[in-house]
């Protein structure tokens, strides 16, 4: 399988431009509101007066960035775009169906359709569905119509507004939008204090200041298949009966939770660094900054002159570095996974790592292109279970299993609509994640909530190797029968 390429690892980090919701929402704004006046962009006064009623709309870009409106809280978008209304009473018609049909020409057709067909082979007739998804969606990204909409018309309506006005030699309403501002940022700091309460609390110590690291490796090697996106309830409707041989005869966390945005960089940053993101420095799947700014797992391996690597796709790049060994993402999703797992056997074969953490993409994908309540993706997490059962006996058969952990979880869950995560809405939050090996407790489950945070705490101890510096998350002892070393 083709590793991703230079250009694909551009492509993909530009595509999150687009992609993630903040970054969105200038970027359409700005190009929409040139689209809709482009028979006047070869007169230089009407230029200047664009740029100039340009400047005063950039308060606005800037709230939306800073405040996320989740879940119900993008209800409360449509006030202020009412308020506007209500005191300058001006909106072009025109303006505003052009902006309109244009989003859901980018969302449906372009990113539904032309996108997915050419990165995953999805049909043409894509968009026949995918249109329902997009209104239904509620993750962080420029899928998120309810969202979307409520912010670019009221920014390009206040920006349409003045440019008419500075056309017409009207003074700009200085005072006036000021005000507007302060309103917005007011309503926008009260609803997020009093409504935004559901972000899961974080670890306030340090994994060193409550549990000792092993005094010796517990497994000779640690396996972790991250199913990316399964949702939990949909995994357990599903036909997986390795999976579920493995979680009956192993220990499995009833209430493991993600963190919070539940981006997919994110979130593996997050699961191999044992902190979150204000730590790390992985906020989105739009990296500004490339490189997580604390230890991984693979760092504390390093230490004790293990190895470990991350087969994953080109996004993962941006926060591991070179710790990742990358896949193409551009294939036919039927195709995805099967691809994954023959390297994987590769990278254990040439180079036999420690820790072998391998990321499949199929139910993700699927998630995102076809809905996570049909059956497309119950097939998905079922052609996972085959791959998994392959891979593992294939272990089995190289002698690789002998003293081996395996974990099987997904990063985060995914919501209705595009497959949405990111937001923690219904099916994101809570993931499927289960323990296996000599090491492990047998038909166990653990019903107190744990966090996502834990993986990579837990992975060193059973390794040997030191806790990652900045790692927040508890060692997951509950699985382990060995837990002489824990300081009471």
């Amino acid at each position: 399988m083709k590793s991703a390429s230079k250009f694909e690892k551009v492509a993909a980090r530009c595509w999150n431009l687009l992609n993630e919701g903040k970054p969105f929402t200038p970027i359409f704004a700005v190009g929409t509101f040139l689209f809709f006046h482009h028979t006047q962009l070869g007169s230089l006064g009407f230029i200047l007066d664009l740029i100039v009623a340009f400047i005063y709309i950039i308060p606005l870009f800037v709230i939306y960035y800073i405040f996320d409106f989740p879940l119900f809280l993008r209800n409360y978008l449509w006030i202020p775009f009412v308020v506007f209304l209500i005191i300058w009473n001006e909106v072009d018609i025109k303006l505003v169906l052009f902006s309109i049909g244009l989003y859901f020409f980018f969302t449906v057709f372009f990113w539904g359709t032309l996108y997915y067909h050419l990165r995953i082979g999805t049909s043409w007739l894509n968009f026949t569905r995918f249109w329902k998804l997009v209104l239904k969606n509620s993750d962080s990204t420029s899928g998120n119509a309810q969202e979307q909409l409520p912010k670019f018309l009221l920014i390009l309506s206040v920006w349409e507004m003045l440019t008419v006005q500075n056309k017409a030699g009207e003074p700009i309403p200085f005072i006036p939008l000021i005000l507007f501002y302060a309103f917005i940022c007011v309503f926008a700091y009260i609803l997020h204090r009093n409504l935004f309460d559901w972000k899961p609390k974080a670890y306030p110590s340090f994994t060193k200041e409550d549990f000792l690291p092993a005094m010796k490796s517990l497994s000779d090697k640690v396996i972790v298949i991250v199913i990316d996106g399964m949702r939990k309830e949909r995994f357990y409707e599903a036909q997986t009966p390795f999976l579920d041989s493995l979680k009956e005869n192993g220990t499995e966390y009833m209430n493991m939770e993600t963190v919070y945005p539940a981006r997919t960089v994110v979130c593996f940053s997050s699961m191999f660094t044992g902190t979150y993101p204000a730590e790390h420095g992985i906020k989105s799947n739009m990296v500004w900054k490339l490189g997580i700014k604390v230890e991984s797992i693979f760092d504390s391996l390093r230490k004790v002159g293990k190895k470990g690597r991350l087969l994953g796709i080109a996004h993962l790049v941006d926060s591991m570095g070179n710790d990742v060994e990358t896949v193409t993402a551009v294939m036919h999703n039927d195709q995805a996974d099967p691809n994954i797992m023959k390297r994987a056997k590769k990278i254990m074969e040439e180079q036999d790592p420690d820790l072998l953490v391998v990321q499949m993409i199929a139910t993700d994908q699927t998630g995102h292109s076809r809905g996570v309540l049909y059956d497309e993706y119950i097939q998905k997490i079922e052609e996972a279970d085959l791959l998994v059962k392959d891979f593992v006996e294939w272990l089995e058969y190289q002698g690789k299993m002998d003293n081996t952990t395996l974990f099987i979880c997904a990063d985060h869950g995914q919501a209705d609509g595009i497959g949405g995560h990111g937001h923690l809405d219904e099916g994101e939050r809570y993931v499927p994640f289960f323990v296996h090996g000599p090491n492990i407790v047998k038909g166990k489950k653990v019903e107190e909530k744990h966090s996502l945070v834990s993986l990579a705490p837990t992975l060193a101890y059973l390794l040997g190797a030191p806790f990652p510096s900045h790692s927040r998350g508890k060692v997951l002892l509950d699985a382990i029968v060995q837990k002489d070393e824990i300081k009471q």
